[in-house]
């Protein structure tokens, strides 16, 4: 026995990762942290934990041994249930009595603890740590229990006792069988953590790795007012922070590629009373409408997290919690990510929803996977047995009891929670569809009602009527020929992107602005420009969507450029090209406060669409928005693989227009490695290919315009659609018009419409050619790069 293991309470400041065994793996990796980096600048807050041995002696002192295994084995051989079982033993345990010395070790140390802190009878968290929990093949987070503001020399040695009941939960009983432990080889120890006064301030929970894709390259954080355990356990929606680890080492940047406003609907404070140190009361709408945490903040946070990752070698769930009385941010938790960590990379499971009924509602989308059944509404923990298997667990939230019944559902879908709730966490350890934060869930869907639960589609999961048909597909992943021909991808939805992280694509060929614009942001670019113009009710919706920003137009220029750094990300460091809006003006119209800044055409295929409109008094405030977006993406927030693509440039004349406003914006070709590509979609642009290339860096050829206007064929009729063909000849001698003349002018193309997705065949075509990179959907990704290999051969 180590001189650790023999004795009662030992400090953080003394323990370290490889003692798990004496004080399991949450206070093990408190002490790691303490003593390996506080000098990194990662706040822990200090205190002390019990030992096994000290677990052991309770348990001996009050001769529990024997009746414990008793009754487990009645439970084993079916003669009590797990409800039963459980309670037995808790109450055997709580009605124990310390042993004297370790009391005086307990008391002892919670007397040092406060005088260091120089406050009597200090406010201290008291957490469980079971000597099997946080392994990297099992995670045993909220098995245990734990205790906040617990204060007084009584109300801590009620508290440890409690945590020592609690590795006797019926959820922690049931999880360990399931797990193959042997419930008598585990032991608990004790975690005595000064509080971080988040009561004021804000806690949350952090991953050093995407939780649905598996994205390495991400720090994840949850947020809320108040204490963590809403978060964790996941009765609130929490703000959602991503951040970008790659860049995190240069302190001139901010590398937030997302922030998402929860609705944090309660706030975890103290309480006065001894019994109930602890309660939740509603948030402000004040606090409702305002982010946790601040960029800076974010960062510090997300640095945090890299530097845990770096040391421990392995992708990392932590808690973290902010002091509202100083302001400063500590890490209250860390233990090894146990299920993207384990993942088969191999292996992709693609699922595809056919037929589905309407929408009934949404939420965040947790797996990729999708599930069809019967509902089953849970309220409380009081009505599981109500459950029936196979059925679609609908309810406001989760905690650790209702692990027996998750277990048996084919989805789940909850009213509140983040990406870090126990709902979602546990939802993708057993790999079930899960849709979090819906809102409305338990007072939309009734028990029997048939829905679909379709979490396939990137970060919104959907809950439809009706059962769909659902199928799946497991497709193994190959390492794909290497090719001189570069294949990229066309991206469009920054929710999805990281879902193709692990294509090795040689970056983003086309990336759509305005994808962004009208999924996330929602509004015409000059209604948040100047939001005065319009009437009323549009002024009051406006201000809705740009809750938590100082301006509409700075909820604009963030909100895209974090959009854009989802796509840009996912490929870094390689070429991410972002085309400048492309809507035409019955688009534009149908966003938000649209309609009167827009003209009504006849035909807006080839009206008043791309280039035409950035240098338009009409618009150029607007354009000039997209360009501070662009410029914020890459000078403040690091993405210089970003490329500027410049669509529907009719003229030479029209390009050395929009060349000018763009440097009026700060971003002039050739500075900080700004390149500037253009769309060759129009005739004209391979006519005057030369003209074009002394202004731009490269060309990509839009095939669907390309063909569209060489043709005369409109793309969306479908009486002309038999003519619609980008292998018509006249079609593909433009395209290898522009590849020579480009290529003899020293200027690169490649092409980015959708005729290789379609028809991968296409690709041989364009390496005869000699075109330099092909981008396409992410599914055709494989099946073109094989094409281009065999057209390279031959």
């Amino acid at each position: 026995m180590t001189a650790k293991s023999g004795t009662s309470v030992i400090w953080f400041d003394d323990l370290a990762r490889g003692d798990v065994g004496v004080v399991g793996g949450k206070n093990a990796s408190l002490g790691e942290m303490v003593q390996n980096l506080s000098s990194a600048g990662i706040r822990v807050p200090p205190g002390f934990a019990t030992t096994a041995d000290a677990f052991w002696r309770f348990i001996d002192h009050n001769d529990l041994r024997a009746a414990i295994s008793g009754a487990i084995a009645e439970w084993d051989a079916e003669r009590a249930s797990l409800h039963e079982t459980g309670e037995a033993i808790r109450s055997m345990i709580l009605r124990g009595t310390w042993p004297d010395d370790i009391r005086e070790a307990i008391l002892s140390a919670y007397a040092a603890l406060s005088e260091r802190a120089g406050k009597p009878e200090l406010s201290v968290a008291v957490r469980s740590s079971a000597t099997a929990e946080d392994l990297p093949d099992a995670s045993f987070a909220g098995q245990q229990e734990t205790f906040l503001n617990v204060r007084g020399s009584a109300a801590l040695l009620d508290s440890c006792r409690r945590c020592y009941a609690s590795l006797f939960t019926d959820r922690a009983l049931s999880y360990r069988r399931v797990q193959g432990f042997d419930h008598l080889a585990v032991a608990l120890s004790v975690g005595v953590q000064q509080m971080v006064r988040s009561d004021t301030g804000g806690a949350g929970v952090m991953f050093s790795i995407d939780t649905e894709t598996g994205f390495d390259k991400l720090v994840l954080i949850n947020a809320a007012w108040g204490l963590g355990e809403n978060v964790v356990q996941g009765a609130v929606t929490p703000d959602e922070y991503e951040v970008f680890k790659p860049l995190l080492d240069d302190p001139a940047l901010s590398p937030v590629i997302e922030k998402t406003l929860g609705a944090k609907e309660i706030k975890m404070i103290y309480a006065e009373d001894d019994e109930h140190p602890t309660v939740n009361i509603d948030t402000t709408q004040d606090e409702r409408d305002r982010f946790v945490l601040s960029d800076p903040e974010i960062v510090e946070l997300a640095r945090y997290a890299a530097r845990i990752e770096a040391h421990y070698g392995c992708p990392m769930d932590m808690e973290w919690a902010r002091d509202g009385d100083t302001g400063e941010l500590f890490i209250v938790q860390a233990r090894p990510e146990t299920v993207q960590s384990r993942a088969d990379e191999s292996m992709v499971r693609s699922y595809q929803v056919h037929d589905a009924g309407p929408v009934l509602l949404g939420g965040l989308s947790i797996g990729n996977g999708a599930a069809a059944g019967p509902v089953c509404v849970i309220r409380s923990a009081e009505q599981i047995d109500r459950f029936i298997d196979g059925a679609v667990l609908v309810t406001g939230t989760t905690d650790p009891d209702w692990v027996p019944i998750m277990k048996r559902a084919s989805a789940i879908v909850t009213d509140s929670g983040g990406r870090t709730s126990h709902a979602a966490i546990v939802s993708r350890e057993l790999g079930l569809p899960a849709i979090v934060g819906t809102g409305t869930a338990t007072a939309l869907l009734t028990d029997g009602q048939e829905v679909t639960v379709n979490c396939a589609e990137g970060a919104e999961g959907t809950v439809h009527e009706g059962q769909a048909e659902i199928t799946v597909e497991e497709v193994r992943q190959v390492t794909p020929p290497d090719t001189k021909t570069r294949v990229m991808l066309n991206l469009a939805n920054p929710a999805s992107a990281t879902r193709w992280w692990r294509l090795p694509a040689a970056g983003v060929g086309l990336a759509r602005m305005e994808f962004v614009i009208a999924n996330t942001i929602r509004a015409h670019p000059m209604a948040l420009h100047d939001p005065s113009v319009l009437d009323s009710q549009t002024q009051a919706q406006i201000a809705t969507v740009s809750r938590g920003f100082d301006s509409p137009r700075d909820f604009f220029v963030q909100s895209l450029a974090r959009g854009l750094a989802q796509i840009a990300a996912t490929v870094w460091p390689e070429p991410a090209i972002v085309r400048m809006s492309d809507f035409k003006t019955n688009e534009y119209a149908a966003l938000l406060g649209g309609e009167g800044f827009e003209p009504r055409e006849e035909n807006p295929m080839i009206g008043f669409r791309g280039a035409a409109r950035y240098t338009a008094p009409q618009y150029k405030p607007g354009f000039l928005m997209e360009c501070a977006a662009i410029k914020h993406l890459r000078d403040e927030m690091g993405f210089t693989n970003v490329i500027v693509m410049i669509p529907f440039c009719r003229t030479p004349e029209e390009a050395d227009g929009v060349l000018t406003v763009m440097e009026e914006a700060g971003l002039k070709r050739g500075e900080n490695g700004l390149q500037v590509y253009v769309m060759c979609e129009i005739p004209s642009n391979v006519i005057l290919a030369e003209e074009f290339a002394k202004r731009f860096d490269g060309f990509s050829i839009g095939s669907n315009d390309l063909t569209q206007l060489t043709l005369g064929v409109d793309r969306d009729s479908g009486e002309l659609a038999h003519l619609f063909r980008e292998r018509d000849p006249a079609v593909l001698w433009m395209i290898r018009q522009v590849i020579e003349r480009a290529h003899a002018s020293g200027r690169k193309v490649g092409l980015c419409g959708q005729a290789p997705s379609n028809d991968p065949e296409f690709a041989r075509l364009l390496v005869e050619a000699g075109i330099d990179t092909i981008s396409v959907t992410p599914d055709t990704f494989y099946l073109v790069k094989e094409n281009v290999a065999a057209a390279e051969a031959e």
